[in-house]
């Protein structure tokens, strides 16, 4: 999923992401709350008519900012209380405020607000972070049932989160603590904050080790191509992450040939695409000198292109791991995958 922060993919038009093939964004509950407002967004058709994308969205109930925003947030039994980083006006985010602000903007797939603790952090204190948000995601259902008693259930679905850190024992308990309150899908937190690669993938696999498997697991926030193939071999269904776009306009594309910096003098009158295999408008269309040229001109054109193109391949990359599993190969296509890139 692109992440769409504040009801926009950056650079972007919704018609380009669908010719890449993307099927679903991801908007953030907290952005979306201070600018324009979720009751700007209910009036004006939900968030996917508002930003003209007319697809599923996801959204996150601004679990993610606890985290970020440690420095300016106060945590409660009842909720979270920041202070704007727009304004710096008092905020107060509840487990039930989440659901109905994101009820409201006419989400899809919906997010329970949870505590992600930060990396490295005391196991005493990720453990109440576990049990505050397994309380969090109670509350969180009563009030998305409520809600569909009062407006009818037309679909749309709550995830809820799993936390507990690098623990293996933490994420165990919290996992089927989770599990048991029954949700569509699920959500893996508290990765993608600080800790090594190998490590937020031991922890994955107890998640889905446990998790039902017959309900999306989404990795919150996560991450490169190799971080993303690991991930699926361990279970997992569904990502987002900021770094195809974000490190796109910073002149880096995501290959299957591994990861260019397209700011290098050595593009410079390089007349090649930049990915053979890729199919993309970027790939078809420009060489690598004419990227180069862009991206230190500072053109805001190479910035979207490259945008484009990491996300066109991060769509082809999941969409090949998808027939690999499918055809019981998905170790050797890993394996052939990431040589490849080396």
């Amino acid at each position: 999923m692109p992440v769409g922060t504040s009801a926009a993919v950056k650079t972007l038009t919704p018609h380009e992401l669908r010719e890449v093939g993307v099927e679903i964004l991801l908007g953030n509950t907290y952005h979306i709350l201070h600018h324009p407002g979720h009751e700007t967004v209910e009036r004006l058709g939900g968030l996917s008519q508002f930003m003209g994308w007319g697809g599923p969205t996801l959204t996150d109930s601004g679990g993610f900012q606890v985290f970020s925003l440690s420095a300016t947030r106060k945590l409660t039994e009842e909720g979270a209380i920041f202070q704007s980083v727009y304004d710096g006006r008092t905020i107060s985010l509840t487990p039930e405020d989440a659901c109905k602000i994101q009820w409201s903007i006419g989400a899809d797939i919906f997010y329970a607000l949870d505590e992600c603790p930060p990396y490295p952090a005391a196991k005493e204190d990720v453990a109440s972070a576990c049990a505050l948000t397994v309380r969090w995601a109670t509350r969180f259902l009563s009030t998305f049932i409520t809600l569909c008693e009062k407006n009818g259930d037309d679909g749309r679905v709550p995830f809820l989160v799993v936390q507990g850190g690098l623990f293996d024992d933490l994420r165990k308990e919290c996992a089927e603590q989770i599990a048991e309150l029954d949700p569509p899908g699920f959500g893996i937190g508290g990765v993608s904050v600080g800790e090594p690669p190998d490590e937020m993938l031991r922890v994955t696999e107890i998640c889905c080790n446990i998790l039902p498997p017959e309900k999306p697991r989404h990795l919150l926030g996560v991450g490169t191509p190799k971080d993303l193939l690991g991930a699926v071999g361990k279970g997992v269904d569904l990502f987002d992450c900021v770094l195809p776009t974000r490190n796109g306009r910073n002149g880096q594309a995501f290959t299957s040939s591994g990861v260019l910096n397209l700011r290098l003098s050595k593009w410079k009158e390089m007349d090649r695409s930049l990915d053979d295999s890729c199919r993309c408008l970027t790939c078809q269309s420009f060489s690598k000198a004419y990227l180069h040229h862009l991206m230190n001109s500072g053109e805001m054109l190479g910035m979207r292109l490259l945008s484009l193109h990491n996300l066109a391949y991060y769509q082809r990359l999941l969409k090949e791991a998808r027939n690999a599993i499918l055809e019981d190969n998905y170790s050797s296509w890993q394996k052939e995958t990431e040589q490849n890139w080396e």
